[in-house]
């Protein structure tokens, strides 16, 4: 089963600003989130991880009356979080998900206190089997 971890960070007064952190505790951040994803990928478990783009980059796109895009600024003023990054995995079991994204969350923060981010952990769904294809 595939899973998609979502990270989720606090937005505060601003983006995130890891930016400011002291320039050892970023990188320790940095060095812990390879560390996860080379155990990962040792393991057959990793099928993508990427971190996002602040908020203020981000882009709402609806089709407009002719299909065309219609773009506007950033996901939602009003966001108390959002996306810093996710993995997608796949793992023989949702409990098994569950204890990578408890890994993920302990990645380390100013000081090298864990963070305890919130990691949104959701099933990726399968679509209905192809019956023009042979079995």
């Amino acid at each position: 089963m595939k899973y998609l971890l979502m990270m989720h960070a606090p937005r505060g007064d601003g983006d995130w600003q890891v930016s400011d952190w002291p320039p050892g505790d970023f990188q320790a951040h940095i060095r812990f989130m390879k560390e996860l994803n080379d155990r990962l990928r040792a393991s057959g478990e990793l099928v993508e991880a990427q971190g996002l783009a602040p908020p203020g980059q981000a882009r709402i796109v609806r089709a407009g009356d002719q299909g065309e895009p219609v773009v506007t600024d950033g996901p939602f003023a009003e966001s108390k979080e959002f996306l810093a990054g996710y993995w997608m995995v796949q793992v023989e079991t949702a409990e098994r998900a569950h204890e990578i994204a408890a890994e993920a969350s302990t990645a380390p923060g100013p000081g090298a206190q864990p963070l305890n981010l919130a990691i949104e952990v959701r099933q990726v769904m399968d679509g209905p089997p192809d019956e023009s294809q042979p079995d």
